[in-house]
């Protein structure tokens, strides 16, 4: 006789778990739909989990958006930052250019995220707010390169507005088409970057040196790191939330009070209205009564 085993019920996640699922499965979403595309019930569904457990994690759709795009930005920052360590400017040029191409390449999902709902010369948005953190780092090397070769330093943060922007754009053109290759991308970048169109090299390549560092992401800030900046995001979306219920609790006060404002005003404008009319009902009393004694004396 056959002996029939029920199958094992699926293990509980604990709520660490459960909210690195999440994060994972709206970054896909976010990736493919982008923020207004994606909607917290998608979220749920996908995670076989009902809305509530959500919005207890994130307080809403806004709250997991601003966790996975931190995360994409703390990702590629330290990737750059780990890039612009080199000695030489152009090995540094090299680097920063192959780790973009990298980070793009291996997190394809997370650049749409940052460029999706937003544009580089925009001036605003996710990833302006990334070009600019990128080239504010940018500017303290080219600072200290003009200071070297008798150049005005103050010149330094437009020169970095626009080497990162050519280097962010260029990455932005790669995530969709993806040819030529990522190495061949960063020589040609470096190539316009370094030299200039007067002094293009008609076959650039990265250097040995260039290529030697490996491009590897650094490891992102620890967990507990993460979820204390979490917790901290939490915070301000509680913050945010007890605020806007402030300021709507505030404007029903006021318009109670001008509701019984305007009340008291039509009474007082009634008695009013009702003093006026007893005053002439008065008055005519007075004048029908005039008109009488007037007759009176003309018939004596």
């Amino acid at each position: 006789m056959e002996t029939v085993t029920e199958p094992r019920s699926r293990r509980r996640m604990t709520g660490r778990e459960r909210r690195e699922q999440l994060i994972q499965i709206s970054r896909t979403l976010f990736a493919e739909k982008g923020f207004d595309g994606t909607s917290i019930e998608e979220i749920a569904a996908t995670a076989q989990v009902s809305k509530p457990v959500v919005y207890e994690h994130f307080g809403g759709k806004e709250g997991v958006y601003a966790v996975v795009v931190d995360r994409e930005m703390q990702k590629l920052l330290s990737m750059i930052t780990e890039a612009l360590s080199a000695s030489h400017s152009l090995i540094k040029l090299e680097r920063a250019a192959l780790a973009l191409l990298h980070y793009i390449e291996e997190s394809s999902e997370g650049f749409r995220i940052l460029v999706r709902d937003s544009h580089a010369a925009s001036g605003t948005g996710t990833f302006a707010s990334l070009i600019s953190e990128i080239a504010s780092q940018v500017e303290d090397v080219l600072a200290d390169e003009f200071v070297a070769r008798g150049y005005d330093p103050k010149l330094a943060p437009m020169y970095a507005q626009m080497l990162v922007g050519m280097v962010a754009l260029t990455g932005q053109w790669w995530l969709d088409v993806r040819k030529p290759g990522r190495e061949e991308v960063a020589a040609h970048v470096v190539n316009l970057a370094w030299n200039g169109l007067t002094g293009l090299n008609p076959q650039p390549a990265i250097t040995a040196s260039g290529r030697a560092h490996p491009v590897v992401a650094v490891p992102r800030a620890s967990e507990k790191e993460l979820r204390e900046l979490e917790k901290a995001r939490d915070k301000e979306l509680k913050e945010a939330e007890k605020a806007r219920q402030r300021e709507f609790k505030e404007a029903e006060k006021a318009r109670v009070r001008e509701l019984k404002e305007r009340e008291r005003l039509l009474k007082e404008a009634e008695k009013a209205r009702e003093r006026e009319e007893k005053l002439r009902q008065r008055e005519a009393r007075l004048v029908e009564r005039a008109a009488r004694l007037e007759q009176a004396d003309q018939v004596e």
